[in-house]
């Protein structure tokens, strides 16, 4: 796999390279997706370009993203701009979709009850032998909620073409008690949580429910999956 240099990069670069990685796509790959030379590729990625529009609609499709993700339009604006297309239709997705949309890492959302009402908690999260896990604090709603029964759900949205898809797991959450196996995963985890340091308690979803729903617009181009 091609991984980027450290060099000085742009934003787009960095956006390009760290969603073909999470792809596990080489620039061979992206290039022959998106109609261009792999060295092109490598040029996005590791310089400050300034792809033109047309070349950004090809590589966010051959990138299974949009245009708005990869030059950073959606950053900090809030979900739900965009206007729901006239000829939108759902589709449940089957347990392997699910899986295969979850990935092996990414961030999605926790929701349980704290004893004072229904909580949602953003997390970072990797999948390891088919369960999710997760690190927070021992203090945190997340670290009491051990032993019950909790809904984890990630999706992504497109709000410019009315599409996305969301992916729902519902089932017991564990502590990972062994100190051994909880440094082994921290250490294996693609990222350190975003909320910051004291999150070393090591937590395990233990999926017994999969659903997930993809919203289709037909003549919509891409996908947001």
């Amino acid at each position: 796999m091609d991984r980027p240099p450290h060099t000085a990069r742009g934003d787009i670069g960095r956006r390009v390279a760290a969603r073909r990685l999470q792809l596990d796509l080489s620039r061979q790959d992206v290039a022959l997706r998106a109609g261009a030379a792999p060295g092109y590729i490598q040029y996005v990625e590791e310089q400050s370009a300034t792809p033109g529009i047309g070349f950004l609609l090809r590589l966010a499709d051959a990138l299974e993203t949009t245009v708005q993700e990869l030059t950073g339009g959606t950053v900090d604006l809030p979900g739900g701009l965009g206007r729901a297309a006239r000829g939108a239709r759902m589709a449940e997705l089957d347990e392997t979709e699910c899986r295969a949309l979850l990935g092996d890492h990414g961030v999605g959302r926790v929701a349980l009850n704290d004893g004072d009402g229904p909580v949602v908690l953003p997390v970072n999260y990797q999948v390891v032998d088919g369960e999710v896990m997760f690190s927070t604090g021992e203090s945190s709603p997340l670290a009491g909620a051990a032993g019950t029964q909790i809904a984890f759900e990630t999706d992504h949205i497109d709000d410019a073409f009315s599409k996305g898809w969301s992916v729902l797991l519902v089932g017991t959450v564990r502590v990972v008690e062994d100190e051994d196996e909880a440094r082994r995963l921290r250490e294996t985890a693609y990222s350190a949580p975003w909320a910051g340091e004291g999150r070393e308690h090591v937590m395990v979803l233990v999926p017994r429910r999969i659903t997930g729903r993809r919203i289709i617009v037909d003549d919509a181009p891409g996908d947001a999956g």
